[in-house]
């Protein structure tokens, strides 16, 4: 990035945030958004599943923020999140921003507002390292699975939906 660009806000709050952490590595603006997996990882160049995807649920017993930063190439099941965590809700664009700071398709899994229940999908610890949002819909960095485990406090746990389509 040239000296004179300057990051988006939110982008440059998610860089100081990592910096503050240890975390070397830049914060990447795509020339395109990246609002979804199949975006960011054009623009990067790598695979749908090394994309660590964020998605907000709302806890239902008591409005918390449930975070889910899954592999891109996976689909979430609530079932397994409930599980886990409790009832969930829908978390609408006004509940996200609110709880986590960030706009819908640049959410960072580091730096919410509100505390922030925070699973990692296992999944993507079988990359060396993997790319999530940096708080803009263009925004993104770099790091391993291990760091993203150790920025968010979270765990490792299976939330994919497995079912197999049926056949024909």
């Amino acid at each position: 990035m040239p000296p004179e660009y300057k990051l988006p806000d939110a982008a440059q709050r998610v860089a100081d945030l990592l910096a503050r952490n240890g975390h070397a590595g830049p914060i990447v603006m795509l020339p395109a958004t990246g609002k979804t997996s199949a975006q960011a990882a054009a623009g990067l160049g790598c695979t749908v599943a090394e994309i660590a995807k964020s998605i907000v649920f709302r806890r239902l017993a008591d409005d918390t923020a449930v975070m889910v930063v899954a592999s891109g190439a996976n689909r979430v099941d609530e079932q397994k999140i409930a599980a886990l965590v409790g009832p969930l809700g829908k978390a609408d664009a006004a509940f996200v921003r609110q709880h986590t700071g960030y706009s819908i398709g640049g959410v960072c899994p580091i730096g919410h507002l509100r505390e922030t229940i925070i699973l990692v999908d296992q999944d993507l610890l079988r990359f060396d390292s993997v790319w999530a949002a940096a708080g803009h819909p263009h925004a993104v960095f770099k790091l391993t699975p291990r760091e993203l485990l150790a920025l968010t406090g979270a765990q490792a746990v299976d939330v994919a939906s497995r079912h197999l389509a049926s056949a024909l």
